[in-house]
């Protein structure tokens, strides 16, 4: 004789953490809040309290002398460089780190596991080196040096070569973000459009970048952040020339260094206002990326 088993509907089954995993994750009231009045207390000391003192000390002189330092033409000549490169290199990476990306993670071709080691450089390497190959490159020592002068083309301390050491620095953001992604997501959606009729330009605008908008977006916001506070490549290649090759974080160096104290703080409080800003935005695509991964992850669990 069978003993009837009631089975339970595979949506309708319940899981329950185990005791003993439930009593290692649950740690005690005085643990939970000792880890964070640590967290609070280190990003006060090192976060709040000197951004504090930024902001602090560019209004130290009052309204009237911040503003004027912001407007005196060489700070306003250093912001525009600034921006300038900025809109350079931000839009070139975004292009290249997406293709970069789609080419990683929807196709196989020989020197894959190079091309992502290659991707990665930047982030191995000192800022001061990148600034360095440059200068090999494009010096009056290298062998285009002579050539470009020759033709009036100058790369080393002038904007171009700003532009190339910006463009080394920040160009891994947008394709790091864009890798695991697109990995993730994998081509069955590109596969069912090219079934369907579309051509590829229409796969790529009305499904590949669409899943992709918010990863793509966090990783120009990264890579915008570094662009403009980039210090140690820009030093090298720029030549430190007041008024033409000095960036925003050139600029408060040297007005540091010649003890001119309100000013650099008030140049520097932009570069801080920047962060701030930057913070803000990667939050909020932080939590629409989490939203898009919950709304993917629910639509698959679904039968």
């Amino acid at each position: 004789m069978s003993i009837p088993i009631a089975v339970q509907p595979a949506h309708q089954t319940s899981y329950q953490t185990p005791p003993a995993l439930r009593a290692a994750t649950e740690e005690p009231f005085w643990v939970r809040w000792a880890l964070i009045g640590l967290s609070v207390s280190f990003l006060t000391f090192f976060l709040f309290v000197p951004l504090a003192a930024v902001f602090a000390e560019a209004l130290r002189k009052g309204l009237g002398t911040y503003l004027s330092s912001l407007r005196d033409q060489q700070a306003w000549a250093a912001i525009q460089l600034t921006v300038i490169t900025a809109l350079i290199a931000v839009p070139t990476n975004l292009v290249f780190g997406l293709a970069a990306a789609w080419a990683i993670a929807k196709f196989e071709f020989p020197g894959k596991s190079l091309l992502i080691t290659l991707i990665d450089i930047p982030f191995a390497i000192s800022p001061v080196v990148s600034g360095l190959i440059y200068v090999l490159m494009f010096g009056m020592q290298s062998r285009l040096g002579p050539w470009l002068a020759d033709r009036g083309l100058q790369i080393i301390f002038a904007v171009p070569g700003i532009v190339l050491a910006t463009i080394f620095v920040t160009f891994p953001f947008v394709a790091r973000e864009l890798i695991p992604l697109m990995q993730e997501q994998g081509t069955e959606e590109e596969q069912a459009a090219i079934s369907l009729g579309a051509s590829g330009w229409q796969t790529f605008w009305r499904v590949t970048l669409p899943n992709v908008k918010w990863a793509l977006l966090y990783g120009v916001i990264l890579s915008n952040a570094r662009a403009m506070g980039e210090f140690g490549a820009v030093s090298v290649v720029s030549g430190h020339i007041r008024g033409k090759t000095n960036t925003m974080p050139l600029h408060v160096e040297i007005l540091y260094n010649e003890y001119n104290f309100v000013a650099a703080f008030a140049v520097a409080s932009l570069l801080a206002l920047l962060a701030l800003v930057t913070l803000a935005l990667k939050s909020l695509v932080e939590w629409q990326l989490q939203r898009q991964s919950r709304e993917t992850l629910s639509l698959k669990v679904e039968p």
